[in-house]
C-alpha cells in the first residue's frame, strides 16, 4: 500500500472532520480517501476513526497515530520539494573553448528539451580536468588520445589562402636559404596543446626540416586566428572551426591528427545520465564528423581524399 497517500488522507479527514471535505483538500475523491484510510487501518491493525456518528471521530488509537502521520506527510512533502529543486539545479559541464557560441546555445537548448538544465563552463584541457577533480563542475569533456575517446574530431591546417590541393604537406613550408619572405608558421591553439596532438606534429616539424619557430603554441584562440588572418600562417584546427572563421581547411598530408574527447563526471551515474541524454548534441557541439571535410569560405563540403 501507499503509506504516504494513506497518511495524507488520514490527516486531511481528521483536520476537516469530514471524508468529503478532507478528500477534496487532498485532491482526491471521497471514495478513494475512504479506501486509503481503511487500508491504513488494516495495515496498522486498529481503527483510526469511530464510524458510529455522522462525523468521523478519532479513536484513542487514531489520536496516538495522528502526530506520526503528520510528520510522515511533512517529510514526504519536503522530499518532493527537494527533488523538484534537484531536478531544476543546473548541471555544470566543462567544455572546450573550441565550441562556438552558436553550438553551445544549441547544446543548452537541446539539453533542456531532454530535461537537463545545462550550464556550460568553457576551459582549457587542464582547467577542465581540474574543475571536475575539484567537483566545481558535475561533469567535464576531457582531452584524451583518440584511441581512448568517445568523440573524435579530425584536425588539419587552415589559412586565408586556398592551397589549391586537397592536403597540406608540412614539407612545403620549409624555408630555403635564399627565401627572403618570413617563414610560414603553424599555430597550435590551447585546446590542442596536449601531448597526443602537440608531440606528433612537433616530431613531423623536425623530420621535414622546419625551423622550431614555425610551430607556435598560442596563448589563446583569438590571438592565433588574428595572426593567421594577418599573414600567410596556418591554424591547426577542425574543419568546423575553419568554416566558422572563413578559412580554407585541408588535412595534413603526412600525418593524421585528431582531437579525442571523453566524458568525466563526479559520479558514474551522472556520467551515464549525460551520455544517455546528450551524446549526439555534445558530438555536434565538439565538431565531430564521419570524415574530414575540405572547406573554404562558404564551405564546399567536399570530402578530403
Amino acid at each position: 500500500m501507499d503509506v504516504v497517500s494513506a497518511c495524507r488522507a488520514f490527516v486531511s479527514v481528521s483536520d476537516r472532520g469530514s471524508f468529503t471535505v478532507g478528500a477534496a483538500a487532498a485532491r482526491t475523491s471521497q471514495s478513494v480517501a475512504s479506501r486509503r484510510v481503511a487500508a491504513l487501518e488494516r495495515h496498522l491493525g486498529e481503527q483510526l476513526f469511530e464510524r458510529t456518528s455522522r462525523r468521523p471521530t478519532l479513536t484513542p488509537f487514531g489520536q496516538d497515530m495522528l502526530p506520526f502521520a503528520r510528520r510522515l506527510v511533512r517529510l514526504a512533502e519536503s522530499l518532493e520539494h527537494e527533488a523538484e529543486r534537484a531536478r531544476r539545479r543546473p548541471l555544470r559541464l566543462a567544455v572546450p573553448g573550441t565550441c562556438s557560441t552558436g553550438e553551445l546555445a544549441y547544446l543548452v537548448a537541446d539539453a533542456r528539451s531532454q530535461g537537463v538544465a545545462l550550464e556550460p563552463q568553457v576551459g582549457t584541457p587542464m582547467e577542465r580536468a581540474e574543475l571536475v577533480r575539484a567537483q566545481e563542475v558535475r561533469a567535464a569533456v576531457l582531452a584524451v588520445p583518440p584511441d581512448e575517446a568517445i568523440w573524435t574530431v579530425p584536425l588539419g591546417l587552415a589559412g586565408t589562402r586556398d592551397p589549391g590541393r586537397r592536403r597540406v604537406y608540412l614539407e612545403t613550408l620549409r624555408v630555403g636559404r635564399a627565401d627572403a619572405s618570413p617563414p610560414r608558421r603553424i599555430w597550435i591553439q590551447p585546446e590542442d596543446d596536449v601531448p597526443h596532438v602537440r608531440d606528433p606534429i612537433t616530431r613531423l616539424r623536425d623530420a621535414v626540416g622546419l625551423r622550431p619557430a614555425q610551430l607556435v603554441v598560442a596563448g589563446g584562440l583569438t590571438a592565433a586566428v588574428a595572426e593567421v588572418l594577418y599573414s600567410s600562417d596556418l591554424l591547426l584546427c577542425s574543419a568546423a572551426q575553419a568554416e566558422e572563421l572563413g578559412l580554407h581547411w585541408r588535412p595534413v598530408g603526412e600525418l593524421a591528427l585528431a582531437r579525442g574527447f571523453a566524458l568525466s563526471a563526479v559520479t558514474e551515474g551522472e556520467r551515464a545520465r549525460v551520455l544517455e541524454r546528450l551524446d549526439d548534441v555534445l558530438a555536434r557541439c565538439l565538431g565531430t564528423g564521419p570524415d574530414p571535410v575540405v572547406v573554404g569560405p562558404g564551405g564546399d563540403g567536399s570530402r578530403a581524399g
